[in-house]
């Protein structure tokens, strides 16, 4: 009951199902709503191999029975089923989750966002326009990940581990710090001081983009997800899990938030909107060592103070996304001198003055004046503890270390996963209506 229940309010009528095709006419194939369900079960009961899940089963009969497994009947039985004959082997359950297409349980994680923003329409009405994006880390089970063994080409990203081909080598966090003795040569007298390294913390694996929304009083919620090898940047998340994102709440978000590997134009430009309120909430990384600034049309300004027309534009094609970029040119130099000298005394005066090349959008303006210190920017950029908190929930579900090795299987597994966290979260919203209304129905008595 507990879990029909839990499982329940999802949409399984309408679940997307394989095509029968069987061999043999008397054969019943397992119905894919069926390893959804039983693997949402295995997941809530924190079972790490498919084995204890099917003992699991064999052990709850009615369980078996309220999943949909397909039943072999047996007077032996006060129920009527033999339990054992009727559950498929582990291996097959296994076999099954990386084949299933992944669009199979998206359609759960559709199914828990709509029923989650229709229990909160009449409690508040900005469901899902302020959100947060992060991603999650995720350790592939191969020995390269074991500190123990003994590997001279851990770090070959080339060489890819026999335990899992599909997983990719990438750094889960990098910071400089002063060389040591044990991670540098000595320093020359020459110069004394130690130099600045960059030491990180490298794994084979995946990662788990995440798009969450935040609702004082009540909780957080999962809006969309995407696993990818862990050699891809943050910002490749970015598109794919806001086209999710829209599709499922019916509107673009107003608001983000993002720590500061999201700080590109294009992350500014998605929330920038003429006739409504909205921006990204992102730390500004001071590349290039100097902030820029602008005048009233938009248009950069040099060292002097001066708005730098624009020289020329093309297209970028070097970059993840291909767009356009401005070169500006010195206003004393372009498009015809006007100065003998620079007010500053640049010191590419007598190459023709000074140039910056940039991102025509607008958001690569945005991005400088983006006033960092507001309130409203405070609050929106507080909406990142949504993720670290469905972060925290995915963990102890086991998303960090899962016992998979190929990326089929951990992509299903981590999808499920934040299906079983919008479950948990329903649940909870519910009980609490119905709480609450039990109280006013004594209150009115």
């Amino acid at each position: 009951m507990r879990y029909l229940s839990l499982l329940g309010p999802l949409d399984w009528d309408n679940f997307p199902e394989r095509i029968q095709r069987s061999f043999w006419p008397d054969a019943t194939s397992l119905p894919l709503s069926t390893l959804a369900a039983a693997y949402l079960v295995k997941l809530d009961q924190h079972l790490p191999y498919m084995p204890h899940l099917r003992q699991y089963l064999v052990e709850n009969p009615a369980l078996a029975w309220v999943l949909g497994f397909p039943l072999t009947p047996s007077r032996q039985f006060s129920w009527g089923f033999d339990v054992d004959a009727s559950l498929p082997t582990h291996r097959h359950l296994s076999r099954l989750m990386r084949t299933v297409p992944n669009i199979a349980f998206q359609f759960l994680l559709d199914c828990t966002v709509a029923q989650i923003q229709a229990e909160l329409c009449t409690e508040v009405t900005d469901f899902g326009r302020a959100i947060s994006l992060d991603t999650k880390h995720i350790l592939a089970w191969v020995k390269q990940n074991n500190p123990k063994a003994y590997l001279t080409d851990r770090y070959d990203k080339e060489k890819l581990p026999a335990g899992d081909p599909d997983c990719r080598l990438g750094c889960k966090r990098r910071h400089n710090q002063r060389a040591s003795a044990k991670l540098a040569p000595p320093t020359p007298k020459s110069n004394p001081s130690p130099a600045n390294i960059s030491v990180g913390e490298y794994y084979w694996g995946y990662a788990s983009g995440v798009v969450a929304t935040k609702v004082p009083g009540w909780g957080e919620f999962v809006l969309a997800e995407l696993t990818l090898p862990f050699d891809q940047p943050d910002v490749a998340y970015f598109h794919p899990l806001m086209a999710d994102t829209e599709q499922r709440l019916g509107f673009r978000p107003a608001f983000g938030a993002f720590d500061a590997a999201f700080d590109a134009f294009y992350i500014y430009e998605y929330f920038h909107r003429e006739d409504q309120p909205g921006f990204a909430a992102v730390p500004l990384s001071k590349r290039g060592g100097h902030i820029r600034q602008f005048d009233d049309q938009g248009l950069p300004l040099c060292q002097a103070g001066l708005a730098m027309p624009l020289k020329l534009t093309f297209n970028c094609r070097t970059t993840r996304f291909e767009h356009e970029r401005g070169r500006y040119a010195c206003p004393l130099r372009f498009p015809e001198t006007v100065a003998d000298a620079c007010p500053v005394d640049h010191k590419n005066w007598a190459k023709g003055g000074c140039v910056t090349t940039m991102a025509t959008s607008v958001g690569a303006r945005i991005r400088y004046q983006l006033d960092r210190d507001s309130e409203i920017y405070k609050r929106i950029y507080k909406q990142r503890t949504a993720t670290e908190r469905i972060n925290s929930q995915a963990v102890a579900l086991g998303i960090e270390r899962p016992k998979l090795r190929n990326r089929a299987s951990i992509t299903n597994h981590n999808t499920l996963i934040y299906v079983l966290i919008n479950l948990h979260a329903l649940q909870r919203i519910r009980q609490r209506k119905a709480a609450r209304s039990a109280r006013t129905d004594n209150a009115s008595r």
